[in-house]
C-alpha cells in the first residue's frame, strides 16, 4: 500500500483568520478516508490546499511524491477534484460536459473512445448522453461530476462532500462506485455530512477549527463510546418532551429521536442515575445499544447543542385543538406532457411533523411549492389552516413560513437588510418589525454577521438566518424543504432544538429530508416515488415493512431503499429532476 498523501505541519489562514493550524496527515492508496468535521472547521481548504488549488502558509504537503507548490502541474494530472457545488455546465449535455473536461486535461478522447464507454458504464450514464445536465437528478449531476474527476484516471481521488442533497438510492450508488475506485488503488479523500459514511471508511481524518483532533480507522473512536451510549424504549408520553428533558440532565452529552425511542449518550457511567430516572417516570425501557461514529463524534467535539429553543420559549403557545392544518385531496401538477406531482393524498394534522420523503425528482419541492402558493395546481384540492389554496393563496402566504431547498435569501443585501425585509413581506408594523429583527438577532447569534452578505457566511449561519426569516412572523405551518443539507450534524441538532419546540407550541412542521437519521423526528413519513406517494406510515412501521431474517433490524435508510426498490425504481440515475 503506497502513501498517496503526506502532509506535514501545514497552516492556512485568510487575513487574520486562521483556517487550518498544524495539520499532519498520512493518506494511504488503496484506502478510503473520510475528511469529517463541523461546519467552518477546515475541510474543504484543506482539499483545496491538496489540490494544489491554493498554497500552504507553512508546512509542505505532497501527493505521491510531488510537492503541491513546486510541481503543481504534475499534481494537477494524477488529481481528480470533485467541489461541494456542482462545478459543469447546466446548458452543456452530459456528453458535451464530458468531452469539454477531457479537452481541458489534454485528452484526445470522444463519444467512441474507451475512456468515454469505460466511464459512461461507470456512472450508469450511459443512457443520457444527450440530455442537459441542469436537466439531470441530483444523484445523476454528482455522477456526471464524479465521470469528469476520473477523466484522466487520476492517482488521488478528492471529493467534497460529493453525496450533499442525494437521495440514499443514489448515495450507495456512488459509494460503490468510490469503493471500487479505492480497491483498485486509488487514494481517495471522501469529504462527508454524513457520518454513516464516514464510518464505512477505512480512515478517517476529523478535523475540528482549523486542527486535527482524530486520525485513525472509525471503529476505534466509535469503540471509546462502549458503556455510553443507551436506548429509551417503550416511551409513555411525547418522546421529544422526553428527549427535552434528558438533554438538559447533567452528564448527558447527546440525545437523538430514533423512532418511538430516544437515543442518549452519556459523559461517564456514573451519569446513567439520570436517564435511569426520567426512563422510570415514562415508564420506559433503558438499555444499553450499540455505540455509532456520530456518538463519538458529537462526544469528541464536547457534545450537543442541548435540547432548549431559545425561540420557541420567546413564542405564545397556539390553541391546540387537533385541527387539520395542512390536506390535499388528488393533488397533480404538469408542466407540458410531465407530470411532477400525481394525485397525492395527506392529511397533516396540527402539532405534526410530517415527513415527505423521496429520491431526487420525486416531486417533493413540486408538492411544497403548491402548498405554499408558489405553483398553480393543476388539478386535486388543497387547504392549509383551513383555506382554500384556490381561493385564498394570499391570506395562507401569511400563516405560514417556508424555508426553500436552495438558499433562497438575498445575496446583495446585507443579513440585517434580509431580516428588515422579511419583516416587511410579512406584513408587520413598524415597531414589531423592530421588535422581532432584534429578537432574532438575539436568538440566533447573528450579531457578527450583520453587516456581511448571505452569499459570504457559513452555511450554519445561513441556515439560521433563512429560519429566522421563515418564522418572522411567527407562523402556524412551517414547511421546511431539505432545511440542512450540507451543514454538520451539531449544526443539524441544533436546528431539530428550535423544530422540536416549535411543534411543542402547537406549530405544524413539514419537511423534506435527505438525512434518514432527521426522518426518525417525524410523527409520519410519506415516501413518493416517481411523482406518486407509495408510502404513508411512522418510521418504525416504515421499517417493519422491510425487515426480514436477513435484515431483521432496518435503518430509516434501509426502508427507504428497499421500498422504492419494491416500486421497479431500476437505477436511480433514471430519476429526473
Amino acid at each position: 500500500m503506497s502513501t498517496g498523501v503526506i502532509v506535514e505541519q501545514v497552516d492556512k489562514a485568510f487575513g487574520d483568520t486562521p483556517a487550518l493550524t498544524g495539520i499532519c496527515a498520512s493518506i494511504a492508496g488503496g484506502r478510503l478516508t473520510g475528511l469529517v468535521g463541523p461546519d467552518g472547521a477546515g475541510k474543504t481548504t484543506l482539499l483545496r490546499l491538496l489540490a494544489g488549488l491554493m498554497v500552504p502558509d507553512a508546512g509542505k504537503i505532497t501527493l505521491c511524491g510531488h510537492d503541491t507548490v513546486t510541481a503543481a502541474g504534475d499534481v494537477h494530472l494524477i488529481t481528480g477534484y470533485m467541489p461541494q457545488r456542482f462545478g459543469l455546465y447546466e446548458d452543456l449535455s452530459v456528453l458535451e460536459n464530458m468531452t469539454l473536461y477531457a479537452a481541458l486535461r489534454g485528452l484526445q478522447a470522444g463519444a467512441d473512445s474507451e475512456l468515454f464507454s469505460r466511464l459512461l458504464a461507470f456512472t450508469g450514464l450511459a443512457p443520457f448522453t444527450k440530455r442537459l445536465a441542469g436537466a439531470l437528478s441530483g444523484g445523476m449531476k454528482q455522477k456526471l461530476g464524479l465521470a469528469c474527476a476520473l477523466m484522466a484516471r487520476p492517482q488521488v481521488l478528492l471529493l467534497d462532500e460529493p453525496s450533499v442533497g442525494v437521495d440514499p438510492v443514489s448515495r450507495r450508488d456512488l459509494w460503490k462506485m468510490v469503493q471500487e475506485l479505492a480497491h483498485e488503488g486509488m487514494a481517495v479523500v471522501w469529504a462527508t455530512a454524513y457520518l454513516d459514511e464516514a464510518e464505512r471508511c477505512e480512515d478517517v481524518l476529523l478535523l475540528d477549527k482549523g486542527a486535527v483532533v482524530y486520525s485513525g480507522p472509525p471503529e476505534a473512536l466509535t469503540s471509546r463510546l462502549t458503556g455510553r451510549s443507551f436506548l429509551m424504549s417503550g416511551i409513555d408520553g411525547d418522546r421529544r418532551d422526553i428527549l427535552t428533558r434528558a438533554l438538559q440532565l447533567p452528564g448527558v452529552r447527546d440525545g437523538v429521536i430514533q423512532g418511538a425511542s430516544v437515543r442518549l449518550v452519556v459523559a461517564q457511567q456514573r451519569d446513567l442515575a439520570g436517564i435511569s430516572e426520567l426512563a422510570a417516570s415514562c415508564n420506559a425501557t433503558l438499555a444499553e445499544t450499540t455505540p455509532r461514529f456520530e456518538d463519538a463524534f458529537i462526544d469528541l467535539l464536547g457534545g450537543g447543542p442541548g435540547g432548549v429553543s431559545a425561540i420557541a420559549q420567546r413564542m405564545e403557545p397556539l390553541p391546540q385543538q387537533g385541527a387539520v392544518m395542512v390536506s390535499c385531496q388528488n393533488l397533480t401538477k404538469r408542466f407540458g406532457t410531465f407530470t411532477a406531482t400525481d394525485n397525492v393524498s395527506f392529511d397533516v394534522v396540527q402539532g405534526e411533523i410530517f415527513g415527505l420523503l423521496g429520491p431526487n425528482g420525486a416531486g417533493k419541492s413540486t408538492t411544497f411549492k403548491m402548498l405554499c402558493g408558489l405553483l398553480k395546481i393543476t388539478s386535486g384540492k388543497a387547504q392549509v389552516v383551513g383555506l382554500d389554496l384556490r381561493r385564498s393563496p394570499s391570506e395562507i402566504k401569511f400563516q405560514l413560513g417556508y424555508m426553500a431547498q436552495k438558499f433562497s435569501l438575498y445575496g446583495l443585501l446585507s443579513v440585517r437588510q434580509n431580516l428588515d425585509f422579511f419583516s416587511g413581506v410579512y406584513g408587520l408594523k413598524r415597531a414589531q418589525r423592530r421588535e422581532r429583527v432584534k429578537e432574532m438577532i438575539e436568538v440566533f447569534e447573528l450579531q457578527p454577521i450583520l453587516d456581511q452578505s448571505p452569499d459570504e457566511i457559513p452555511l450554519g449561519f445561513k441556515q439560521r438566518l433563512a429560519l429566522a426569516c421563515a418564522l418572522m412572523h411567527r407562523p402556524k405551518v412551517l414547511f421546511l424543504d431539505e432545511p440542512t443539507s450540507g451543514v454538520d450534524p451539531i449544526t443539524r441538532r441544533e436546528f431539530w432544538t428550535h423544530i422540536t419546540g416549535l411543534v411543542a407550541r402547537g406549530v405544524t412542521v413539514m419537511v423534506t429530508t435527505h438525512f434518514m437519521d432527521e426522518a426518525e423526528y417525524c410523527d409520519r413519513v410519506a415516501l413518493v416515488h416517481r411523482a406518486r406517494l407509495i408510502a404513508l406510515d411512522t418510521p418504525d412501521r416504515l421499517k417493519a415493512m422491510v425487515a426480514d431474517e436477513s435484515l431483521p433490524d432496518p435503518t430509516m435508510e434501509d426502508a427507504f431503499v428497499r421500498l422504492i426498490e419494491r416500486q421497479g425504481a431500476g437505477p436511480a440515475s433514471e430519476q429526473v429532476a
